[in-house]
């Protein structure tokens, strides 16, 4: 039944299933690898790059265009009333709260400071005033600025919504 000719045949093919298996993890790993590249302790500089606009902060905000002071003067209270539509499912202009303190003349109020809401430690200890600048960096990104504050909205990544809404909280006053 098993020959000696049997068994190398039966060798000879888990030999080559082995290496063609090897190969084939060889050239995945060639076309597959993320990696960087190195070559012993040095990194190999790649022959394209492709930008995904991760890291390199300081470059993207001078990119971002014109500072908040210069696109405030010139801001649309119109504008940032439609730019409130995102604010209106936590925030009421009314005088009364909802799930955030109401704004109405949050402009120039110490922060943290409406009657009758209970916020947040982080917001508390964050203390000032809002400020139109202070309005700004905080709406671009809420948990950045006050670290453990409620408010689970990500942020208005344009400078002139920003400036709109802003100008559209002014205009509300107290």
């Amino acid at each position: 039944m098993f020959d000696t000719m049997t068994v190398t045949k039966a060798g000879g093919a888990l030999c080559g299933a082995l290496l063609i298996f090897l190969l084939g993890k060889w050239a995945a790993e060639g076309l597959y690898n993320t990696a960087p590249p190195r070559h012993g302790d040095e990194e190999v500089a790649q022959a394209y790059t492709i930008d995904t606009g991760a890291g390199g902060g300081e470059a993207a905000a001078a990119e971002e265009g014109p500072d908040f002071a210069t696109v405030f003067a010139t801001a649309d209270a119109a504008a940032g009333e439609k730019a409130f539509g995102k604010c209106k499912a936590c925030h009421k202009i009314d005088g009364s709260n909802g799930t955030g303190p109401h704004l109405d003349g949050v402009v120039g109020r110490a922060v943290a400071s409406v009657e009758g809401f209970a916020f947040s430690d982080g917001m508390k200890a964050h203390g000032g005033d809002w400020t139109p600048e202070a309005l700004n960096d905080f709406l671009a990104n809420p948990k950045g600025v006050v670290a453990g504050t409620k408010m689970s909205f990500a942020g208005l990544p344009k400078v002139e919504d920003r400036a709109n809404l802003i100008a559209y909280l002014s205009s509300l006053g107290g």
